[in-house]
């Protein structure tokens, strides 16, 4: 056995898994609230409606498109006070209006420009804990992947969610390497994962029949 081989990977197995445990937490937590759709507080109604006059619209803004128009609603969010990831725009081509979600993990503020009046309707809800959970652990996601990630926080957790995953592939390696060079743990260690990949088959052979 190469001892400084086997010292290096003991000791970035134990300070990256210790670095990463909030980030696994967190997705274990939000499991539960995602896979039995239970979060206190998702369903509470939205709070009186607010109206903010006089906006400063960008002068092409109706024009815009896509991840564009998304920059160009971030500014205007930062000039009435809200922050926030901005979700699917709808635009009302008759009405002159846009339309869109701004979501922070445990609230979520819908907004309403009216261009031609050049006014904001917002209106803001609290969705609790648990959908926060859910909401970090959703994101990024396969959906509008034109245009997430546009708040700068749920950018930096994107690269935060990426490195976890990352980690985790290291931990999972170096966990084999470290059982496998500790002869005495061998036994335990091949019946452990014997019974994890039964597991993990028979679940899978259960779903695709």
């Amino acid at each position: 056995m190469n001892k400084s081989l086997y010292t290096i990977t003991r000791d970035l197995h134990l300070l990256l898994g210790l670095f990463i445990a909030p980030f696994v937490l967190v997705f274990s937590i939000s499991v539960f609230f995602l896979v039995h759709a239970w979060s206190p507080g998702a369903n509470e109604p939205a709070g009186p409606k607010r109206v903010v006059s006089d906006v400063a619209l960008p002068a092409d803004l109706e024009n815009l498109g896509g991840r564009a128009r998304v920059d160009a609603l971030q500014i205007v969010l930062a000039e009435i006070g809200l922050r926030g990831e901005i979700g699917y725009v709808g635009h009302n081509v008759n009405k002159r209006t846009l339309r869109f979600p701004v979501v922070v993990p445990g609230r979520e503020t819908s907004v309403e420009i009216d261009l031609a009046a050049r006014t904001a309707a917002i209106s803001q809800r609290d969705t609790g804990l648990g959908d926060a959970l859910v909401a970090l652990h959703k994101s990024p996601g396969p959906h509008l992947v034109d245009i997430r990630m546009n708040w700068l926080p749920m950018g930096v957790w994107r690269w935060l969610a990426d490195g976890t995953v990352y980690l985790l592939f290291f931990i999972s390696i170096s966990g084999v390497y470290l059982w496998a060079v500790l002869r005495a743990e061998r036994r335990i260690g091949l019946a452990l994962i014997g019974a994890g990949a039964v597991s993990f088959f028979g679940i899978i052979y259960a779903v695709i029949h």
